[in-house]
């Protein structure tokens, strides 16, 4: 497999652990990259972008990152925050009165953090919901939550986009997409965004299960709950509908809006998101606000993840786990579905991006990104 991109002097092992992913791991196209103090150390890219094998993978190429893109929902909901449009801690309801029914308590950092308790439709939808973004969005706002707000953290795989998102263009007053490209795509450059249409990049990658099953880094307890109870929180938060697990290099998954699982970046815009805000002074977020973000807001066994998690306002913390060890005890990022990362780390200066086209099943990252991670801190 020939590797492309470059390492600063004294970080040439990344190559060789990038490399090590193809060989061992299962990876057949993929991007890594690294930057620190502003700077990029590190930008590497191999394989090809669709199955067939026909077209190179390169550095700008786009993945779905799928839950990868909470972090950068987050950025833009702190921004309104920071722009003084947004109060972490007033009712989502005095923005968006349609929200109130069942949770007029719930406040954007309940949201921001999985303690609002709406972690999925209650009522069964129809499976073309997701792609209408409007129709998602009334349907979050007339939901119920699971259990009351503020008494449990439980993670909302899919909803929080709706209701994040729909908060944030109501607080904004103009479109999510508008507002990504305006706060965050335009200052950083970046290739990527929410669904893969009408961004800097029009090569997207093909994802597929990974051939060959990675050893796990944990035990994955969410197929055993689901299958304890299938009208449970936890079986409907990942297949109410069952589009949501479905078609995900369909051109109605790449076209729509669903903003907590089809953002589709390539490594090169994690890294420089995530670099902004390891740095003191960031383009996109104050440094106060950053370490809100970043601030432990709920910390437990998660109601439907089924393992112990951290939060900030939007991103999962920093932990001694090996597959939520973001650098130091300040780091932040979040995982997504089969293999994808981004994450900052403040004490070092440094924003990190990985994505795959080969997915993993690991509940966060899996032995590619982690090995990935552990080169990395030994050089530094």
């Amino acid at each position: 497999m020939e590797i492309y991109g470059f390492c600063a002097p004294g970080f040439e092992a990344l190559y060789d652990a990038f490399a090590g992913n193809f060989r061992e791991c299962g990876d057949t196209g993929a991007a890594f990259a690294v930057r620190q103090h502003g700077e990029l150390i590190c930008s590497l890219w191999a394989g090809s972008a669709d199955r067939g094998a026909e077209r190179p993978f390169t550095e700008d190429t786009l993945a779905n990152v799928f839950s990868s893109s909470k972090g950068i929902l987050a950025v833009l909901a702190m921004q309104q925050v920071a722009a003084g449009k947004l109060d972490l801690d007033r009712p989502v309801a005095d923005y968006w009165p349609e929200f109130a029914t069942g949770k007029a308590s719930v406040t954007p950092r309940q949201l921001l953090c999985h303690r609002s308790g709406l972690v999925a439709f209650r009522e069964r939808v129809k499976d073309n919901l997701i792609y209408d973004w409007q129709a998602a969005c009334r349907e979050v706002a007339r939901s119920a939550p699971w259990w009351a707000p503020g008494s449990e953290q439980g993670y909302a795989p899919f909803l929080y986009g709706w209701s994040l998102g729909g908060l944030i263009e109501r607080v904004a007053e103009k479109p999510l997409l508008e507002l990504y490209r305006e706060m965050l795509a335009k200052p950083l450059n970046l290739d990527g965004g929410f669904g893969a249409n009408g961004h800097r990049s029009q090569r997207i990658a093909d994802v597929s299960p990974l051939k060959q099953p990675l050893p796990e880094l944990r035990e994955n307890a969410i197929g055993r709950a689901i299958k304890e109870d299938r009208k449970g929180p936890v079986a409907m938060a990942f297949s109410n509908p069952v589009s949501l697990m479905m078609g995900t290099n369909s051109a109605e998954w790449r076209g729509a809006l669903i903003p907590a699982a089809n953002g589709h970046f390539s490594a090169r815009d994690l890294a420089a998101v995530y670099g902004e805000l390891a740095i003191e002074k960031s383009e996109i977020l104050p440094r106060h606000w950053v370490d809100e973000a970043s601030r432990e807001q709920s910390h437990g066994r998660d109601k439907v993840l089924q393992a112990e998690v951290s939060f900030g306002c939007g991103f999962i913390r920093s932990s001694s786990a090996a597959d939520l060890r973001f650098g130091g005890p300040q780091g932040f990022g979040h995982p997504g579905a089969g293999g994808s990362v981004g994450f900052a780390d403040p004490e070092h200066g440094l924003g990190l991006g990985y994505i795959t086209t080969r997915l993993g099943q690991s509940l966060f990252m899996d032995r590619r990104a982690v090995g990935l991670v552990d080169v990395l801190y030994g050089l530094l």
